[in-house]
């Protein structure tokens, strides 16, 4: 086929009657026995599909709804329509009744878990506090922005390279919201960031890593130029607060760390005393909760592949001695090996929150020699937890409590926190 018949083919419109949701924010429809995956539509509609990715030997294809036939009683007017058809990422459930977006997760999750790990389980998607009130908007702490050749803010179209200048990101917490970052004009290709910590610090805009001063519109290059963040959390009738580096990893959502680590100590139970290992520890936002948990006479040991979330973690942690700091792989820094000594020998409660991928067999291995009798495990991808199920179980343990929790609502996004027992 030549290239411009190719074109013809991708930009062809096709008509579909909607399946069933899968994984990545994708509904299933069939075409002369093809599997098509179709974006921004619902299971039960009939519509009106652009192909965007269909080569004719493709086991696959790819769709955006672009005309709605017959419509769901679940589809509501989009909620960010820059995020719709041919728009930018990041909104692909902005069409859908929030009930259902959260039905929509709590499918996934239990397809996921039934497929790869091969339990059945009546999985719950749990609503973050507000989020009704507010219509599933203005939740982002965190928003990362690029900017066009005109010196634009925007974001990436889907599954492409090309910037969208934007209005507004409904999404972004007032805090963000009132910085007023698209109507100003940046240098053309670069990278705009904003902070909202939770619990008063100001707001913090970075271009390309630098702080950056909004009143001066200059780089803040001054040695001292502040460029981390202090963030509150209040869960489980205490307070911690951190001071976390605004270009490093934390949740978003403004409500996600309270939330998970309310999850976290329910899922570790009583271990006051008890020796627990933090995996995937980032700056240490379950390490605090934890460390106070298991008291003067236990010990968390704290393990973080990232240099900079572990000097965030120092210094949020210095004054409980019963925590051990480790950087490094996490499979390597428990096993040992070159030279080095294993991080511990024994956990009573093993807690981890692994990257997008998941912990994979070499971790579960290594935390499994640990012998836990109880693991928590907090999960940002379920087929990544589904695959991690199956290896705690053929190990022994066995999924006793799974809830998930909508912490990026208008994304197919889900956090899932998983308890496992032997």
């Amino acid at each position: 086929m030549t290239e411009s018949a190719t074109d013809e083919k991708e930009t062809a419109i096709i008509e579909l009657e909607i399946e069933r949701v899968a994984h990545g924010g994708h509904c299933v429809a069939r075409h002369d026995g093809r599997v098509v995956f179709v974006r921004h539509t619902l299971p039960g509609e009939r519509v009106r599909a652009r192909l965007t990715d269909a080569e004719p030997d493709a086991t696959f294809w790819r769709a955006d709804a672009v005309e709605v036939l017959a419509a769901s009683p679940d589809r509501v007017e989009s909620a960010w329509p820059a995020a719709g058809p041919d728009g930018v990422g990041g909104g692909e459930l902005a069409h859908v009744a929030l009930p259902a977006q959260r039905e929509w997760k709590a499918a996934v999750l239990r397809e996921q878990l039934q497929r790869l790990g091969g339990v059945e389980r009546d999985v719950v998607v749990h609503a973050a506090p507000g989020d009704d009130e507010r219509g599933g908007l203005a939740w982002r702490t965190r928003i990362d922005l690029v900017t066009d050749d005109e010196g634009r803010a925007g974001m990436r179209r889907h599954r492409s390279h090309d910037v969208v200048a934007l209005d507004t990101m409904p999404l972004a917490v007032e805090a963000i919201a009132e910085l007023d970052l698209f109507s100003r004009r940046w240098p053309a290709g670069v990278r705009v960031e904003a902070v909202a910590p939770v619990g008063g610090d100001r707001p913090l805009v970075l271009v390309d890593g630098t702080p950056f001063d909004l009143g001066r519109r200059r780089p803040d290059t001054r040695p001292n130029a502040r460029s981390s963040v202090r963030e509150v959390v209040e869960a489980a009738g205490s307070r911690w607060e951190y001071r976390v580096a605004a270009a490093g990893f934390w949740q978003v959502h403004r409500t996600a760390p309270a939330t998970l680590v309310d999850a976290v100590l329910r899922g570790a139970g009583d271990v006051a005393g008890a020796t627990v290992v933090d995996l995937y520890a980032g700056a240490g936002l379950f390490t605090a909760p934890l460390a106070d948990a298991v008291g003067p006479e236990g010990r968390v040991v704290s393990v973080e592949g990232d240099a900079r979330a572990v000097r965030d973690a120092r210094r949020n942690l210095h004054d409980r001695e019963q925590v051990t700091l480790h950087v490094g792989d996490v499979a390597r820094t428990l096993t040992g090996g070159r030279g080095q000594e294993p991080a511990v020998a024994h956990a009573d409660v093993v807690v981890l929150d692994p990257p997008r991928a998941g912990a994979g067999r070499k971790v579960v291995d290594a935390l499994v020699s640990l012998e836990p009798q109880r693991v928590v495990y907090v999960a940002c991808d379920p087929a990544a937890l589904g695959r991690d199920v199956a290896l705690l179980a053929a190990a022994g343990y066995e999924l006793v409590d799974v809830a998930g929790h909508d912490l990026f609502p208008m994304t197919h996004h889900v956090e899932a926190v998983a308890v496992f027992s032997r």
